[in-house]
């Protein structure tokens, strides 16, 4: 069988590790426990975690066991990375809540049978400790000047880094110490943006313990153009179905640039890799056959067969040339472009502030999805073969033709 490391170095994920020799190592000779953490920002995981979660799951697969935890404890600080102002402090309530979501939907990627894996919940030690004794545990394990040359500290320096978020990075690396004595867990892994938390976790485990441990980070969910993927008319491209509709969730991956469709197959679907080479490499509108594969796929992992075979049936339906789309009214429209500007020069609104109205009162609807955001401008995934649909009221229908 082959080594865990070479499969999620072949499908892309990796991004960086502490020390490939020894961790190839490990893999080899050894079941490792490992984890990945999920803070509870909301009450439903999105795309963006998703990549992790297909990381956790290629691992499992390959014999080693996962370690799920939620941050009920480090979720009421807020993690500082890749924001320039300070996260929204949530009510204990509310993380509760969130955690709850999250292990119902993490159940649906990994497999808790038979001790294949474990859910914690940081909360469990992190909301007991002592603030003296913890300083003097570990306080003398973290410099801080090296702190402070972390990159997900230096873009808070303009707005302030406050000492609340400043602690972060001690907590999640507590997490690791205390999985270690716990559950003999001997890898973190995360998205590339939280590396400088991984070390932490890394060096305090060798101080502490004098244990080697090893910190492994996969690589963000990114379009061609360095931007983050998953954000749609109504927001977040949220894995939860009453969040964003599997319909939704299917048009999105169906109508992602064709630059992206190896590395999406790649990260985000179990396909062999000779699959992914092949369907990736068709040129024109042949490129087409890759994306509706990886829009069932992506589809059927996250909702299940059913869902996808309806959302494929239903996209079929609008866009495969039945003629549905045929007697609707035509709105020129071209990416980059705010929607509600396209709409007003067309003449589906009379005026923007009726369609700022409709908007708020979540009465526009494109490809299925309630659009929530005046200001939301058109991408290139919102388009079938140059095609997408907007919905005004109840019954009225509009095709926007690039």
């Amino acid at each position: 069988m082959a080594n865990v490391f070479d499969t999620l170095k072949e499908r892309g994920f990796i991004a960086q590790c502490t020390n490939e020799k020894e961790l190839r190592e490990l893999f080899d000779k050894e079941r490792v426990t490992f984890y990945i953490g999920f803070d509870p920002t909301a009450d439903s995981l999105h795309a963006g975690h998703f990549i992790a979660l297909m990381a956790m799951a290629h691992m499992q697969r390959a014999g080693h066991r996962p370690i799920c935890l939620v941050g009920g404890g480090t979720g009421t600080v807020g993690d500082p990375t890749g924001r320039t102002d300070m996260r929204k402090m949530l009510t204990d309530e509310d993380i509760e809540h969130n955690c709850e979501c999250f292990k119902k939907q993490i159940a649906r990627f990994i497999d808790f049978s038979d001790d294949k894996a474990i859910m914690v919940n940081n909360g469990d030690w992190l909301r007991k400790l002592n603030y003296i004794d913890l300083l003097r545990d570990v306080g003398a394990c973290f410099t801080v000047n090296r702190m402070l040359a972390a990159e997900c500290y230096k873009q808070r320096w303009e707005k302030g880094l406050t000492f609340l978020e400043f602690n972060y990075m001690v907590m999640q690396a507590y997490d690791f110490l205390e999985l270690n004595r716990r559950y003999g867990c001997k890898l973190e892994m995360g998205g590339d943006d939280q590396w400088s938390n991984i070390i932490a976790g890394v060096e305090l485990n060798r101080r502490k313990n004098n244990v080697a441990v090893y910190g492994l980070t996969n690589k963000l969910l990114t379009k061609s153009d360095g931007k983050k993927m998953g954000k749609t008319a109504g927001g977040a491209l949220w894995l939860d179905a009453e969040k964003t509709s599997p319909y939704e969730f299917y048009q999105y991956w169906r109508n992602v640039d064709d630059a992206d469709v190896e590395k999406c197959l790649s990260l985000l679907t179990f396909l062999p890799m000779e699959e992914v080479h092949r369907l990736s490499s068709l040129e024109g509108s042949a490129i087409n056959e890759a994306k509706t594969v990886l829009a069932y796929e992506v589809t059927k992992i996250v909702h299940g067969e059913e869902e996808a075979n309806k959302a494929k049936k239903a996209a079929e339906a609008l866009f495969g040339g039945a003629g549905n789309t045929q007697d609707m009214p035509t709105v020129a429209a071209e990416t980059g472009k705010k929607l509600l500007d396209v709409l007003t020069a067309g003449k589906v609104f009379a005026s923007k502030s009726e369609g700022r109205r409709l908007i708020q009162q979540n009465g526009l609807s494109l490809n299925d999805a309630k659009v929530t955001d005046v200001d939301y401008i058109l991408q290139a995934s919102d388009f079938t073969d140059g095609e997408a649909i907007v919905k005004k009221g109840k019954k009225k229908y509009f095709k926007l033709v690039k």
